[in-house]
């Protein structure tokens, strides 16, 4: 693989992911070893779907060749008559209106997998990952018939999306930051009116239900703006992202006015909910992530260069 093509943070990444897997196979006498479960999070545009793909091209390739198997969890969401029917469930939460949000994802689904994948390694069995279909329904999506298949051994698993690691937190912080200002937008979104405070505590409690997955993962890598504009630098990086897109298709996307619509009903979870990715259930229930010593944070700047990586 030539190293020109590749980005430089995924240097980093594939060191991270080696010495983690190293350390996991260290606990493990004899087969099967469970593959080594990676979660990745980062924000809308930022490029983890494709820092991602280049980790586990690196991963696979020589001198590693290690099997590595890929979920978006993107991919976990209900089916369209299923975000159909939480949309109708909840009418006024315009965070529910649509896939994205904990809470569009098929829980038990979510569960079976991660619980067949950890086990993988020690049958013979094939096993089915689901694909979700954007482009379904006029943009609003569907889960396709049939997925795409892993066999055993699976040496690496990775996990990733915008909200992984995200944990639910107290109802006393949550109040704590709904009358503050959203660093670096104050000119640009305005939280309460966008959302109702139940709407943020609907997701809080929909968030309880993930935290099944999240224990599941070994090790972390997050992929971040710089601490300056942590929110302000998605709408830049998505509006790159679809400006890219539409160059290459003939124009067919989103507007710009739509781009920011879009971002908006992200950042009500970055806000409240995002620091879960080092604090666990810290402020609820004395719980950190069981990835705390196993994680890795990948700071980008706002073209998508590496600035500095750090452990947590």
């Amino acid at each position: 693989m030539s190293t020109s093509l590749r980005p430089p943070a995924v240097r980093p990444m594939t060191e991270h992911v080696l010495c983690c897997l190293k350390n996991h196979r260290s606990r493990f006498v004899g087969p099967p070893c469970p593959p080594l479960f990676v979660g990745v999070q980062g924000p809308q545009g930022s490029g983890k779907t494709f820092l991602t793909s280049h980790l586990q091209k690196q991963l696979s390739t020589s001198p590693h060749l290690l099997s590595v198997a890929v979920l978006s969890i993107d991919d976990l969401y209900l089916t369209h008559d299923g975000l159909a029917s939480l949309a109708r469930d909840h009418p006024q939460n315009r965070l529910l209106q649509g896939r994205g949000q904990p809470g569009t994802h098929d829980i038990e689904l979510g569960n079976t997998l991660l619980e067949k994948i950890k086990k993988i390694n020690g049958k013979p069995d094939e096993l089915e990952l689901p694909i979700f279909d954007k482009s379904l329904f006029g943009g609003e999506g569907d889960r396709l018939p049939h997925g795409k298949v892993i066999r055993p051994p699976i040496d690496v698993f990775i996990l990733e999306g915008w909200c992984v690691g995200f944990h639910p937190t107290s109802v006393s912080l949550i109040k704590e930051r709904w009358d503050k200002p959203v660093q670096g937008l104050e000119d640009r979104f305005d939280l309460k009116s966008f959302v109702r405070m139940e709407d943020v505590l609907t997701i809080n409690n929909q968030l309880k239900a993930y935290v099944k997955w999240w224990d599941t993962l070994d090790a972390f890598i997050q992929i971040k703006g710089p601490s300056s504009c942590p929110y302000k630098i998605i709408y830049k990086w998505r509006l790159e992202q679809e400006h890219y897109m539409k160059a290459r298709n003939g124009g067919k996307g989103m507007t710009d006015e739509q781009v920011k619509a879009f971002v908006d009903r992200y950042i009500p979870g970055y806000v409240f909910f995002g620091d879960g990715v080092n604090n666990g259930l810290l402020d609820t229930e004395g719980k950190p992530p069981r990835w705390i010593g196993s994680g890795l944070v990948v700071t980008i700047g706002q073209d998508r260069e590496l600035i500095e990586t750090s452990k947590f």
